[in-house]
């Protein structure tokens, strides 16, 4: 017989035992399952995250009190406030940056305009006339902020795509006074679409002088993020340095001690996500893989039971003049059938839930190619190895005892 007739008669043997095939089918897909479905939603989290971030740029870095995607376990307590007063005076004494801008606030508020009202879910922020360029931001309509908005504490504000879209949707917003936090706001622009980004809508903020924020909150002893822009790459390591050592002196931390705040890189963000996805991708694999082996002993199980229950027909195979290897080659095959059925079921349902993440994170679809040539590899080796022995036990079947088998 050649191999399309041993599938002939796996796919035989599947089809009449349907109940007992699906039981020992969903073993198999719940390993590969959950094997792709975290390996898959690990890549769209980190792919989303990842654009995310390198749409700020590749420049510039992050100086906070604190660091968001710190391992070390690095708090804020007995730390100093970083303020807006101490980015001015790094602003003032520092010599390589291209650009410093600070970012305040943060708050969810409504934005009104006459008797059109947003959710409570409008990003107030304070800044100054670098956020554009630093955060890899683009204008759409009107202007950014400029350098007198800041110093005269002007009550101007840029909104997002959708904030404009929500209070103006058939008129131009320019000119316009809108309500954020109680304050009136005179829109002097609107920003291009920026998408989302951590789970924000980043086209749903408004952007405000820092001073007028802090005029209006009493936000003087606030924290601040402060962000820089390098001049190029070449020059990245050597700006950061230099940020160190300003705000060390601004901060009177003393030789030897610990910095009091943290500086990160957006490609030091991407690294820290790559490394924290791919530990959850290992945990999601070595879950699926235990899951798998229980699957192969399943399936070891079941193919005893499918030898007891087919002596008769192995001997009458074997008395019309079926070869050792030939009964041996039927059993692999029909464990290796079963195997891969449950591995493609797994994979295709593993990849579309994995997928549910980036529908909601709105990336594109994402395939683990590498990871689905592993599970096919992987429920193969185990429909090899579970499978041998009843496999060999059906083989090694007497004829003559196996035709008196009732």
């Amino acid at each position: 017989m050649v191999n399309i007739e041993f599938i002939r008669l796996a796919w035989e043997t599947v089809r009449s035992h349907k109940v007992r095939s699906a039981l020992t089918l969903l073993g198999m897909v719940i390993g590969v399952f959950a094997i792709i479905v975290a390996v898959t939603a690990v890549e769209v989290i980190k792919s989303s995250a990842t654009s995310a971030v390198e749409s700020f740029g590749s420049t510039t870095y992050t100086i906070n009190r604190s660091r968001g995607f710190s391992r070390s376990g690095v708090g804020v307590r007995g730390r100093e406030p970083l303020t807006y007063s101490q980015m001015e005076v790094l602003a003032e004494r520092s010599m390589l940056p291209a650009a410093i801008s600070p970012a305040m606030g943060g708050w969810m508020v409504d934005a009104r305009y006459r008797d059109r009202k947003t959710d409570p879910s409008v990003i107030l922020v304070g800044t100054n006339q670098h956020h554009l360029a630093n955060n890899g931001l683009k204008m759409d309509q009107g202007r950014f902020l400029t350098a007198q908005d800041v110093h005269l504490v002007r009550r101007v504000v840029v909104i997002g795509a959708d904030v404009a879209d929500e209070l103006f949707p058939t008129e131009t917003p320019l000119g316009k006074d809108i309500i954020l936090a109680s304050n009136r706001y005179q829109v002097i622009g609107v920003m291009d679409e920026k998408g989302e980004a951590f789970g924000q809508n980043l086209d749903m903020i408004a952007l405000v002088p820092i001073t007028r924020m802090i005029q209006i909150f009493g936000g003087a002893k606030w924290d601040v993020e402060i962000k820089v822009r390098a001049v190029n790459m070449l020059m990245l390591d050597a700006t950061m340095e230099e940020s160190i050592g300003v705000l060390r002196v601004i901060r009177r931390v003393g030789p030897g001690e610990d910095n009091d705040f943290e500086l990160v890189s957006n490609e030091g963000i991407v690294g820290e996500i790559t490394n924290f996805t791919n530990n959850i991708a290992k945990g999601g694999a070595a879950i699926g893989l235990i899951t798998l082996l229980a699957a192969g002993i399943g399936i070891m199980n079941i193919m005893l039971v499918s030898v007891t229950e087919r002596t008769r027909e192995i001997g009458i195979r074997k008395a019309v003049g079926a070869r050792r290897r030939d009964i041996l080659r039927q059993f692999l095959y029909e464990a290796m059938f079963l195997c891969q059925i449950g591995g493609i079921v797994g994979i295709l349902a593993g990849a579309g839930g994995g997928n549910v993440v980036g529908f909601f994170a709105k990336t594109s679809f994402v395939f683990p190619w590498l990871w689905a040539t592993i599970a096919v590899g992987g429920v193969t080796a185990i429909a090899l190895i579970f499978g041998v022995y009843p496999a060999y036990k059906a083989a090694g079947l007497d004829p003559i005892e196996a035709l008196r088998h009732e």
